[in-house]
């Protein structure tokens, strides 16, 4: 199976070849050929040639074009009607591991090229470096590290259940990876080579035998294990890393051996374990356990880190004598536990310095089994035996030793502290309002509902976690479905009922705007949050910090994506104008999903293109189910992750952006007015018409879905699929990609720029407003993963017509108008890497769709029996994991 000789046109089947680097098309056909191989053992010649037959005819019919391509496409229908179930699922098996194989070779090969383009030069276009370069071009030098000592980049793990692929199926892919990239460093021929083959085999065999889906849904603590694994594989080595490669930049030919000018500037957060709202599975007593484990990972990665900085500090105390303070820590250590500090020497003779971090590294193991009398109380206690370290090394004329490994291991303890990610609590403002109603009436040591006494019991537990761990492990709050003042007061109140005459924890009560008439209404509410007293006092003591998240998933499907980017960014101006005017210092939460349907793309042109004033160099994102393992599974792909959005953060707040922002914005206040109002009426009148809700389950496998064990999390809030309201965002824009049609994605934009007409105006709106530009190139990216053929077929499968024209008629002059106004031949023909990688795959997902369309007409025939249905439904499943892979998106 290969990937290198399939496009929508000769023309794009040429450019894609000649577009494929040798070492990726290398790669590809090296793993095609021993799942191939894999695929005929285990199944047989038979089902390697249905397979090869089934590739082969989605290609042609890719490819080709008018007959030829119809006759391929109805071939390769009557192929797949012809499978058994059996067949359909092994079928559907081969292609699935295909995509997760095709998938680890682009990201092995995009590892590749960034190890070049790090190993040539410190700064590129999208280093942090370069956006220093540039800011001290605007504002001066002392004024640019200014802001770069002040730059803050918050991204928070969220347990969203958007990830398709088990996690025993990422750890064989991440083995297979492994393997990949000895291969690179091993001689061509010979017996390593011979021992690689055989290993990959083997690999690809156990991944081929693995089950593609879970048998039953993950627990919460299983999502919060998972986040885990990705902070112990990349994040915890990555982050200082990252602040390393800016430290030598700033500092030149002082870097190693002058005090750092780079500061920790990403924070951690996590909604796993801490978001209830809708999942009745996140309970106080997971709260306290996430924050928990978390805290016990932070400590063991702590712990390690010391005793592998304390092997390399073997200076001996006559060439780098020890300090006063040096020495005066030494004997606090000997006072706190003789015994340890004693085997700290026998291990460290005549090494001081060595001595004093063996016996720091004693401590943080004590801090983690709760040694009361050698723990450290609070993070800042490390850092500080830390810094006479330090500062003793630099006295003593060793600096590169100072800031060498010792300055990156106080990096990891500035950035995790003791709770590795702050755990930040969501529940929905009904839930509050609906205790309170309870409390008010049944008194606090009344006969209280289950749910009430959980409110209550979710405060404690913030409480007791904050207590352990310190408040920077647990003091954010959001409420979701903020829709008045009250709903923000209620949770200081419901704090107080909960801990009575006792001191209740540090609370900071976020409001999360979602839809659109609460994003409309956002600035009153937050007229009003001032006056409360609890915020009075938090103002006080934070240096008049706020914080305000927007969610991109529900006012997307209550008013259709444009609507939904104009309104965000609307509101994002007159938040940014609000906290001006009140000198607070604005941090703006951005719930961005994965799928561009709840606010996904790249995440550094977003932010490239907010507002004036709503950055100020801080950015906090949701980073959310699959994202999580796409941004952050693999180091060299973190750092280039991190330093690009950071350095996006840094240069949103410069002269020349907030310039082109603000005189592009205003220039094109009447296109955006028009846009708004059109698309938003077109969204309206296909998804509030008669029938909608109970056409999108039949015409999509959106029931289906929330059969995939994927996550601990509900797929809706209570109602049934006659209602869209209470449906989440996951699930409406998973189901849209799973069709091909992504219509969560474009819908409405067609219209609205077709209504608008001025083709010339519209292209220079392209070329001058960074937020139309960033709508439209997210917009091509999910047409480009659209089909008309396949969603024609899905679409088939409803009885409405006159819904299903309406659907692919908006497709077609979406496409045509996003074409014309990018001067693009085919979407992201100008984008050649991403451009390449939907173009090369698409075929092979095809492939997948018809067996999907076959699994769902079965389904919708009630004649079926029950035991056809579960096979059925099986292989329906298997399909949703496979697309998911091939498409790169799921919600």
């Amino acid at each position: 199976m290969t990937i290198d000789e399939n496009l929508s046109s000769p023309a794009e089947r040429s450019l894609a070849r000649h577009d494929v680097p040798d070492p990726l098309r290398d790669d590809v056909r090296l793993l095609g050929g021993l799942l191939g191989r894999v695929i005929e053992e285990s199944g047989g010649a038979d089902l390697l040639h249905d397979v090869e037959r089934l590739r082969e005819l989605a290609i042609r019919a890719h490819d080709e074009t008018g007959t030829e391509a119809k006759e391929a496409m109805a071939e390769a229908e009557s192929l797949v009607e012809s499978f058994s179930l059996d067949r359909a699922e092994q079928v559907a098996r081969a292609f699935t591991c295909y995509f997760h194989l095709a998938n680890l070779a682009e990201e092995s090969h995009r590892v590749r090229v960034l190890r070049q383009r790090q190993a040539a030069t410190l700064t590129d276009d999208d280093s942090l470096s370069a956006a220093f370069a540039q800011l001290t071009e605007e504002v001066g030098h002392d004024e640019a590290l200014r802001r770069v000592q002040a730059l803050e980049f918050r991204p928070v793990l969220t347990a969203h259940p958007t990830e398709a692929r088990r996690r025993a199926v990422s750890g064989a892919i991440k083995r297979i990876s492994t393997l990949l990239a000895t291969r690179d460093q091993a001689h061509a021929g010979g017996t390593s080579q011979a021992e690689n083959d055989r290993a990959l085999l083997a690999e690809i065999d156990a991944l081929w035998r693995t089950a593609l889906i879970r048998a039953s849904k993950p627990t919460v603590i299983d999502e919060v294990k998972s986040a885990l694994a990705v902070f112990e594989s990349t994040m915890f080595t990555t982050f200082p890393q990252v602040y390393r490669r800016l430290d030598d930049f700033l500092l030149g030919d002082d870097a190693g051996r002058a005090a750092p000018l780079a500061r920790p500037f990403v924070s951690l957060g996590s909604w796993i374990g801490g978001d209830r709202d809708g999942n009745p599975n996140v309970t106080a007593e997971v709260t306290r356990a996430a924050a928990a484990l978390a805290a016990d990972t932070a400590l063991h990665a702590l712990e390690q880190a010391a005793y592998t900085v304390a092997r390399s500090l073997t200076l001996d105390e006559r060439s780098t004598p020890p300090s006063q303070a040096l020495l005066a820590l030494r004997q606090s250590q000997a006072q706190l536990d003789s015994a340890a500090s004693h085997a700290a020497d026998s291990e460290s003779p005549r090494e001081p310095h060595r001595a004093a971090l063996m016996f720091i590294a004693t401590r943080i193991a004590a801090t983690q089994a709760r040694n009361a009398d050698l723990q450290y109380a609070q993070p800042g206690d490390l850092e500080a035996d830390l810094q006479v370290i330090q500062e003793s090394l630099t006295e003593a004329g060793a600096p590169r030793t100072a800031f060498g490994e010792l300055q990156q291991f106080i990096w990891q303890v500035q950035t995790f502290g003791f709770h590795l990610a702050e755990l930040e609590v969501r529940q929905h403002s009904q839930v509050h309002a609906a205790a309170l109603e309870d409390i008010r009436a049944n008194g606090i040591h009344g006969d209280l509902e289950e749910r009430t006494v959980e409110v209550l019991d979710t405060f404690r537990a913030v409480g007791a976690v904050q207590k352990r761990y310190g408040v920077r492990a647990a003091r954010r709050y959001i409420v979701s479905f903020t829709q008045a003042p009250e709903h923000l007061s209620a949770v200081y109140e419901l704090a107080e009922y909960a801990f009575g005459e006792q001191d209740a924890p540090v609370i900071d009560a976020i409001p999360l705007f979602e839809t659109f008439d609460d994003l409309e209404n956002s600035v009153p509410i937050l007229e009003t949050m001032l006056a409360l007293p609890q915020v009075q006092k938090r103002l006080g003591e934070n240096g008049r910090r706020v914080e305000v998240m927007l969610g991109y998933s529900d006012s997307s499907k209550d008013v259709g994506p444009v609507a939904a980017t104009l309104a965000l960014h609307a509101a994002q101006e007159r938040i940014a104008q609000w906290a001006e005017r009140h000198d607070i210092a604005l941090t703006l939460f951005h719930g961005r999903g994965g799928a561009l349907g709840r606010g996904g793309g790249p995440a550094n042109r977003a932010v490239m293109a907010q507002p004036a004033g709503s950055v100020e160099g801080r950015f906090k994102l949701t980073e959310q189910g699959e994202v999580i393992l796409a941004r952050y599974g693999d180091p060299v792909i973190a750092q280039r992750h991190i330093e690009e959005v950071a350095a996006a953060t840094l240069l949103q707040s410069s002269p020349s952006v907030e310039k082109r922002n603000t005189t592009a914005t205003e220039a094109f206040s009447g296109l955006a007015s028009r846009l708004d109002e059109t698309s938003r009426a077109r969204f309206h009148s296909l998804v509030k018409a008669e029938g909608f809700p109970q056409w999108f389950a039949q015409v999509t496998p959106l029931e289906e879905l929330g059969m995939l064990q994927i996550g601990s999390r509900p797929a809706k809030r209570g109602l049934s699929v006659n209602s869209l309201d209470d449906l989440r965002a996951i699930p409406w824009v998973f189901a849209w990609s799973q069709a091909r049609i992504n219509l969560a994605g474009w819908y409405g934009l067609g219209t609205a720029l077709a209504e608008y007409g001025d083709l010339e105006e519209l292209r220079r709106a392209y070329r001058e407003w960074p937020l139309f530009a960033t709508l439209l190139d997210n917009i091509e990216m999910s047409l480009a993963k659209t089909d008309e053929n396949l969603a024609a077929r899905y679409l088939a499968l409803g009885d409405r017509d006159d819904l299903a024209d309406m659907v692919l008629d908006e497709m077609r002059l979406t496409r045509e108008w996003v074409l014309k106004i990018t001067e693009s031949e085919w979407p992201l023909s100008k984008r050649r890497v991403l451009g390449r990688a939907v173009q090369l795959r698409a075929p092979y997902v095809d492939a997948l769709s018809l067996i999907q369309v076959r699994a769902l007409a079965a389904l919708r025939d009630t004649s079926q029996e029950q035991a056809d249905v579960d096979a059925i439904r099986q292989v329906l499943l298997l399909t949703v994991s496979g697309v998911s892979a091939g498409l790169q998106n799921t919600g």
